[in-house]
C-alpha cells in the first residue's frame, strides 16, 4: 500500500519488527535476515525456536507471547513475522491471533510444504493431548511472502514431503497438474524447485507446479475460509493421516502421512468402481516417482477405523470422504460401506 509506505518512511518513529524464525532456518539464513533489517534501519527482535511437530504446543505459543510482550509491539502497525516451515507458521499464527485478541502477522514459508499449503488460508493451531492441531483458530495473515530460493537448502525428503500436498490438489482438481508431476517429478526433486534456464519444456516446471497448486488451493479455500461448509475436497489425504502421523511421530512427515492416506483412498475409489485399475496404477506410480511412501506398517485396520470414527465426530456425523472419480476430478462421498473399506485395505496391503 503506497499510502502506508509513505506513512512509514516519513514517520519519526523507527520501524520495529518482531520475528520468529525456525532455529534451523536461522542457522542458514539468520545472518541475511539480520543484515536486511539493519540495512533498512529497523529495530528488531529475532526469536529462534525449535519448531517441530513434537514442540508444536501451547507452551511454545506462551513463550512467544512473553517475548512479544517484552518487545512491546504496536498491534496495529507492527506485524509479527514468521519465517519457517508449516509448524512455525501455525504456532506464530495462533500466538498473533491471541495477543491483544488479534495482532497482524506475516508468513514467510521456507519449505515446499509450507509454501503450497500452510502459507495459504486462515488456519493456525497447535497439537494438544496427542491430537494434531486440536487447539487453534482462523486468523488469516496480512500477507504471505513466497520465495522459492529458501527451498534449495532443504533435504530431498522434504521436497518429496511437499510434493504430497501438491499431488493432493492435482488428484482432486487439476489433471494438468497431475501430468506435470508425472512428467517432471524427478526433475523437480533434483533441482529443488529452483528455476534454471535450460530445455524449454522444463524451465518453468517449478513455477507452473507451485502456481497451479496454490491457485487450486485458493479456489477451494477462499469461498469457505472459516469451514462453514464441511464438504471440502482439500481434506483428501487428511482422514486417516492425522491419527497415523501422531501415532508414529517422528517417523513420518506430514506430506508423507497424507500420501499414505491418499494411496489407501485411491484403493477405496477403485473398490467403489470410481476409477479404473489403470488409473489406480497411474496414481500409485506417480506417488512412487515423487519418492513418496504408499504404505506404512503403522496404518493398521484398527487405526483406520478409529481415525474414521474421529472424522465423524468433527464433521457433522458424516464421513465426507473425498475420492477421485478420475484423474484430476473428485467428489465427496458419505456412503462407503465398511465392507468396501475392508476390501480396499486388503488389496492395498497385498500390493
Amino acid at each position: 500500500d503506497p499510502q502506508q509506505l509513505q506513512l512509514a518512511s516519513s514517520s519519526k518513529r523507527k520501524l520495529r519488527r518482531f520475528i520468529v524464525i525456525d532455529e534451523v532456518v536461522d542457522e542458514l539464513y539468520g545472518a541475511k535476515v539480520r543484515e536486511y533489517f539493519e540495512e533498512n534501519n529497523v529495530q528488531y527482535k529475532i526469536l529462534a525456536l525449535p519448531t517441530t511437530e513434537e514442540t508444536k504446543s501451547m507452551d511454545l505459543v506462551l513463550n512467544i507471547l512473553q517475548e512479544v510482550q517484552n518487545f512491546s509491539i504496536d498491534r496495529r502497525t507492527e506485524p509479527i513475522i514468521a519465517i519457517g516451515g508449516g509448524v512455525c507458521l501455525d504456532i506464530v499464527g495462533l500466538a498473533a491471533s491471541l495477543y491483544r485478541r488479534r495482532t497482524p502477522y506475516i508468513r514467510v514459508p521456507t519449505t515446499l510444504l509450507s509454501y503450497v499449503d500452510a502459507s495459504v488460508g486462515a488456519k493456525n493451531g497447535v497439537n494438544f493431548l496427542q491430537c494434531k492441531n486440536k487447539l487453534g483458530g482462523y486468523t488469516p495473515p496480512v500477507a504471505s511472502f513466497l520465495d522459492r530460493s529458501f527451498i534449495q537448502s532443504i533435504p530431498r525428503r522434504h521436497i518429496s514431503n511437499g510434493l504430497g500436498e501438491i499431488l493432493k490438489m492435482a488428484l482432486m482438481k487439476h489433471k494438468g497438474l497431475f501430468d506435470l508431476l508425472k512428467r517432471h517429478g524427478k526433475y523437480l526433486l533434483d533441482t529443488k524447485f529452483q528455476s534454471y534456464s535450460g530445455s524449454s519444456d522444463r524451465r518453468d516446471a517449478a513455477l507452473q507446479t507451485t502456481r497451479i497448486a496454490i491457485e487450486t488451493m485458493l479456489e477451494e479455500l477462499a469461498p469457505n475460509l472459516w469451514e462453514d461448509d464441511l464438504d471440502r475436497l482439500v481434506d483428501f489425504g487428511h482422514l486417516i493421516s492425522p491419527e497415523l502421523e501422531m501415532r508414529v511421530l517422528p517417523s513420518l512427515m506430514h506430506g508423507e502421512a497424507v500420501n499414505i492416506d491418499m494411496a489407501f483412498m485411491t484403493y477405496v475409489a477403485h473398490a467403489r468402481g470410481l476409477i479404473t485399475t489403470k488409473e489406480r496404477e497411474e496414481i500409485i506410480q506417480c506417488m512412487r516417482g515423487l519418492e513418496l511412501p504408499v504404505w506404512h506398517g503403522g496404518c493398521s485396520w484398527p487405526l483406520i477405523k478409529k481415525a474414521l470414527m474421529e472424522r465423524l465426530k468433527h464433521s457433522g456425523g458424516q464421513p465426507r470422504m473425498p475420492l477421485p472419480t478420475g484423474l484430476g476430478v473428485a467428489e465427496i462421498f458419505n456412503d462407503t460401506s465398511e465392507e468396501t473399506l475392508a476390501r480396499a485395505y486388503k488389496l492395498w496391503v497385498r500390493d
